[in-house]
């Protein structure tokens, strides 16, 4: 990928795609000197959630979850006109690799759940999808911004942990997302 995209006039040149979600595509990015996350903002249609204003959401969420103290990358740049955000990069491997390696260490589930006791006192989830957290030097990471006020529903204990091993619906997700998953 020989492509750049500027973040408020100031081009980040795009090494490969990292990933897409819900709300966007996130690339890894230059600038000649550092690395960065530049997640552009998509509209694409997404069943089972519904979206105000992605940008301004990501904002509001980046700001809730800082103030809580989750460990996150920073956000350096938001361009509201291209609907862009630059984020640290934070090299490392996701829940979801170690647990389809089976590389999954009980020490990931206990930050994880540390990471829940300072959100449920906050009223707070968040996507506790593993490909959303990243671990680095052994110390794990949440990389999205996206949260919603706390739901029995969706706390990591009835949803997320659902996926940290290789239970049946994490199975389940890898065979229907294979042909997307292979790199």
């Amino acid at each position: 990928m020989n492509k750049t995209m500027p973040v408020n006039e100031k081009q980040y040149q795009i090494q490969k795609l990292l990933g897409k979600g819900k709300g966007g595509y996130s690339y890894l990015a230059q600038d000649g000197t550092n690395k960065y996350v530049l997640k552009q903002i998509h509209h694409e249609p997404c069943d089972y959630y519904q979206f105000g204003n992605k940008i301004e959401a990501e904002i509001n969420d980046y700001k809730r979850l800082k103030k809580i103290g989750i460990k996150m990358p920073l956000m350096y740049d938001v361009d509201i006109k291209n609907e862009r955000i630059l984020k640290e990069y934070i090299e490392g491997d996701t829940i979801y690799d170690f647990v389809l390696k089976d590389k999954m260490k009980p020490v990931y589930l206990e930050q994880v759940r540390q990471m829940c006791t300072l959100l449920y006192a906050a009223n707070t989830n968040i996507d506790y999808f593993p490909t959303n957290f990243i671990v680095r030097n052994e110390v794990l990471y949440y990389i999205d911004y996206e949260c919603n006020d706390y739901m029995e529903e969706w706390n990591f204990e009835n949803w997320g942990i659902k996926y940290w091993s290789k239970t049946p619906e994490f199975l389940k997700y890898i065979k229907s997302h294979s042909s997307v998953m292979q790199k």
